[in-house]
């Protein structure tokens, strides 16, 4: 009987649940200080989860969550990748 392979979960910093991975959008600080939305989740750099939902980026935006969870500033811009990601996905269904 083939083993069921385990289903990498991480948490999303805004809701705190936890989600198979690929239900989350990675985005990640590199060591040069650069953040950026990681789609394939393999990047190097301290990467933090979002769900793939517009109100919790909406959320994570109003908040701040972001910015805390990289220890850095996050560009507005970052926020309209992520909507961008979800609308396509959204779209895809």
């Amino acid at each position: 009987m083939a083993q069921k392979r385990k289903v990498p979960e991480r948490k999303c910093i805004v809701t705190n649940e936890m989600k198979p991975k690929k239900d989350l959008i990675r985005v990640v600080r590199n060591k040069e200080g650069e953040v950026f939305v990681d789609p394939t989740g393999k990047k190097n750099g301290r990467g933090a989860y979002v769900s793939n939902d517009i109100a919790v980026i909406e959320k994570a935006e109003k908040a701040g969550i972001l910015s805390r969870q990289l220890n850095t500033k996050i560009e507005p811009s970052i926020y309209e990748d992520l909507k961008q990601i979800v609308e396509g996905k959204n779209n895809e269904k």
